[in-house]
């Protein structure tokens, strides 16, 4: 009776135990957007960090709000300790075991720390030379600045911010703007002609006949002041042309590419001509694995023959990890 009773009260204890973790579902990258936004524009406002930046980085470092150490802690940033941190603290396993990181009493509280981490600290002073529309060079800047240890972190901010659209937060009523976006999903073209085809958010209309940020399914980008599109499955130049009415020869030249050149899924497809350098004020490119002079000069909306020209390389030139690449 007493071995019965023992199992009975075990089965519960694991039960209840389960449960709540059953029970509990994942928060998505838009509830989380949703439920943090509103502080993400304030800082943007107050200190000048991109509001889209600061969401990219929530999403990324906390994933979504649902990592162990944002759900036990508050740290939705991977801020560690240092020296200076005079607050609570939990050790968690990252670069190294057991590693020393900030803990908060709210998640909002993180996002202050988050501000005034970049605000107060000296290496990150160079950032806010960027405007805080200029998203692309901030997501560059904290990798080089040594925010993250991860290879591809700007790569990978400017991928969550492009996707979900986090730059029309940088706008000016950038909440209202993206909670517009968002529930005008089945009808974008129609919403932003409606809404955001202001004179200085469209790409010369005489000539292309888009807004800067969708036209007929595409979304318009930019980069070093630039647009672009991301070319979808079974894309061509010629296709890409039709839509923005420009021929298939000049998009390609735009882009570097041979005639009759073809396009995969994902790729970056210039419907103006790049720039001869980097206008923001970064200097250099450390090379990353699998990295080529072609996919950086995409990247950063520079030709490829005045790329090649900075660095006194010559076409089909391979350039290896760690090699520095000059970008003005």
């Amino acid at each position: 009776m007493r071995m019965l009773r023992t199992i009975l009260l075990l089965a519960i204890f694991v039960l209840s135990a389960t449960l709540p973790v059953i029970g509990k579902e994942r928060q998505t990258r838009e509830e989380y957007v949703e439920r943090y936004k509103a502080i993400a524009i304030a800082h943007m406002e107050r200190y000048g960090i991109p509001a889209s930046i600061t969401m990219a980085q929530g999403i990324l470092e906390s994933d979504s709000g649902n990592s162990t150490l944002s759900t036990s802690s508050n740290n939705h940033f991977g801020i560690k300790c240092k020296k200076s941190w005079r607050g609570d603290r939990v050790f968690h396993d990252d670069d190294a075991k057991g590693e020393c990181f900030r803990a908060y009493p709210s998640v909002e509280a993180s996002y202050q720390d988050h501000a005034d981490f970049l605000d107060q600290s000296p290496r990150y002073d160079s950032l806010f030379a960027y405007p805080s529309d200029d998203y692309r060079s901030w997501a560059r800047g904290l990798k080089a600045c040594g925010y993250a240890t991860a290879p591809d972190y700007a790569e990978r901010l400017i991928k969550i911010i492009e996707s979900m659209k986090l730059y029309l937060l940088d706008k000016e009523n950038g909440g209202k703007i993206y909670m517009a976006a968002k529930r005008a999903t089945a009808n974008t073209e129609g919403w932003f002609e409606s809404n955001t085809a202001s004179p200085d958010e469209q790409i010369n209309p005489n000539a292309f006949r888009v807004t800067v940020n969708s036209h007929k399914g595409y979304g318009i980008y930019r980069s070093n002041h630039t647009f672009y599109v991301v070319a979808k499955e079974g894309d061509t130049y010629q296709k890409i042309g039709e839509v923005f009415h420009i021929s298939a020869r000049t998009l390609e030249k735009f882009n570097d590419v041979a005639k009759g050149a073809q396009l995969n899924k994902g790729d970056i497809v210039y419907i103006e001509r790049k720039k001869t350098q980097w206008l923001g004020n970064v200097m250099q490119h450390k090379v990353v694995r699998d990295e080529n002079l072609y996919a950086l000069s995409q990247s950063y909306g520079i030709r490829l023959k005045s790329l090649m020209k900075l660095n006194h390389l010559r076409e089909g030139t391979d350039v290896k990890k760690g090699e520095i690449i000059r970008l003005k």
